[in-house]
């Protein structure tokens, strides 16, 4: 590629190397020259340009970039149309993304040209979510170099794929020892369900039993008979030796340990086993906390249907040490150290607004409408907010309230009465910061008549939030659309304060976009609200009694 500054008399047919404007036009880097762009350029008087002239060998940027593209390309993943010499993967469904980096490494270290950059290994992607980039930095590649990049990207088995999380039944046996509280069962059923829930498996009723190594293997058999395709025993006990009772129930259930322990913590006590065709994982006990821990690692390499064996879990070492939380006690030999300075997990509240008139609805309160459960439309809301860790759950309540505050009888929430809601959303979203605590580091800001948006989905909006980030407001989005509800961090409390009139907290999120963080979701309930009668009708799980 020739690369110059030339008289401008001479750049027809040249690619611009800088933007110019030129006769009340913008002339953009990376233009092919034309004779009208010439003449444009002369009367503006610019008589010499920077631009760039490709050579027989050389391959133009597009080009380029969407070949390496086709190259790179594995299961699960599409690109996008070449422009600017860039081409981007997207995941085409929910799942696991896998990389080779040792081929990534090799095709980026080629030339200077060519870059391409990935999520890391093991990310879970939604579909529609940018997985990589290819970028051609110059105009153009030589053709030499095009090829040796496209022999680094192909191999034996893809660079880059997305591997479908696949639904399925999901067992857990729970054990028992004297003194052992009901709680910390409930604790570990809730956790469970929520990772499992999150990749599309649904858990069988658990199965529960002494914490003997006969009773345990005895639930796994009957779990495997009403057709569980991954089994979970979680012990009352941890697991400390391949003998124990947990490990040699998989045994006497006719299975075989695979692995035990593992370089993740928290996570360090897991235990593989498989029966038959089945899995089987002794839970540790950090199963029990919904924060990320090695249970998630082998949990999602599991539902992407991807072979697990001890050399692929003890190859999990590197970024294998989760950050530290008040959960997770200090390892044995730090116990007698004082406790490292670790940074507080985020508290999060949630703010309900059901304060409205449901004027479009038609007559009546849509959020009083009830389901086939019997349940009031604010309250299926409610009852997700209180599902997630959102805490403490305030509901704004104003028109109809005694009506609103009756659907929620015996929910762990606060009421919140505002007298001006028909001023406008404004005074209700002012009601319920009002009505949060001091130590409040940011809050969910929920509509009432959004009854089918997921308890993870919440908890993934928490997950996002970090203030000492800059992910300050956290927005969830689907197909690049963006929904509700947002959360929202301390420092917009007086900004949210000061909205006025029918002005949703959305105003904010336009005028700081440097601290929106986006997390995109595959549910379209984030887009859904229930206005009118005609959209509940079209939610048949919705109305009815």
């Amino acid at each position: 590629m020739i690369f110059d500054e030339v008289p401008t008399d001479d750049a027809e047919g040249a690619i611009l190397a800088h933007s110019l404007r030129a006769s009340g036009r913008v002339l953009k880097k990376g233009r092919v020259l034309s004779a009208e762009d010439v003449a444009a350029l002369r009367a503006a008087g610019i008589a010499r340009v920077i631009c760039a002239r490709l050579e027989p060998a050389d391959v133009g940027e597009d080009e380029a970039a969407d070949r390496i593209a086709r190259a790179c390309l594995g299961g699960g993943i599409s690109r996008s149309r070449a422009a600017t010499g860039r081409v981007n993967l997207h995941a085409t469904a929910r799942g696991l993304f896998r990389v080779d980096r040792a081929r990534v490494d090799a095709l980026n270290a080629i030339d200077e040209a060519i870059t391409l950059a990935t999520l890391p290994q093991d990310t879970t992607v939604e579909a529609g979510e940018m997985v990589a980039t290819v970028k051609i930095i110059p105009f153009a590649v030589a053709s030499a170099v095009l090829a040796a990049a496209e022999a680094a990207a192909r191999g034996d088995w893809p660079m880059l794929a997305v591997h479908p999380f696949r639904p399925r039944p999901v067992g857990l046996v729970l054990t028992r020892l004297p003194g052992l509280k009901e709680s910390v069962l409930e604790g570990t059923v809730a956790a469970t369900r929520a990772r499992l829930d999150a990749l599309g498996a649904t858990l069988l009723d658990p199965e529960h039993c002494a914490h003997e190594s006969d009773a345990v293997a005895e639930a796994l058999a009957r779990l495997a008979q009403r057709g569980a395709r991954i089994l979970l025993v979680a012990g009352a006990s941890a697991v400390v030796d391949r003998r124990d009772v947990c490990p040699e129930a998989i045994v006497r259930a006719g299975g075989e340990i695979v692995h035990f322990g593992m370089p993740v913590d928290p996570g360090n006590l897991l235990l593989l086993g498989r029966i038959g065709d089945i899995p089987a994982v002794v839970l540790p006990g950090c199963a029990r906390s919904p924060k990320r821990n090695g249970v998630d690692w082998v949990l999602e390499r599991l539902m992407a249907d991807l072979p697990i064996a001890g050399r692929d879990i003890m190859a999990l070492g590197v970024g294998g040490l989760l950050k530290e939380t008040p959960l997770r006690p200090l390892p044995r030999a730090r116990a007698t150290e004082a406790a490292p300075e670790t940074r507080p997990i985020p508290r999060v509240a949630a703010i309900v607004l059901a304060a409205g008139r449901s004027s479009r609805f038609g007559g009546g309160n849509k959020l009083l409408v009830r389901g086939p459960d019997g349940r009031a439309m604010i309250a299926r809301t409610v009852d997700n907010v209180l599902a997630s860790r959102a805490r403490p759950v305030v509901v704004v309540t104003g028109h109809a309230a005694e009506e609103v505050a009756e659907a929620l009888t015996g929910r762990d929430v606060v009421l919140v009465h505002n007298p001006d809601h028909a001023s406008g959303l404004a005074s209700s979203i002012r009601a319920g910061i009002d009505a949060l605590g001091d130590g409040t580091d940011g809050a969910l800001i929920v509509l009432g008549d959004m009854p089918l948006v997921h308890p993870t989905v919440l908890d993934r909006l928490i997950d996002a939030f970090d203030p000492e980030a800059g992910r300050d407001i956290v927005v969830p989005t689907h197909q690049g659309v963006r929904g509700n509800p947002v959360l929202f961090g301390a420092r917009f409390f007086p900004a949210l304060r000061a909205l006025a009139g029918d002005v949703g907290a959305r105003a904010l999120i336009g005028e700081h976009a440097a601290a929106v963080h986006e997390v995109t979701v595959a549910d379209d309930a984030i887009l859904r609200d229930f206005d009118t009668p005609e959209a509940l009708a079209a939610a048949p799980d919705l109305a009815g009694a």
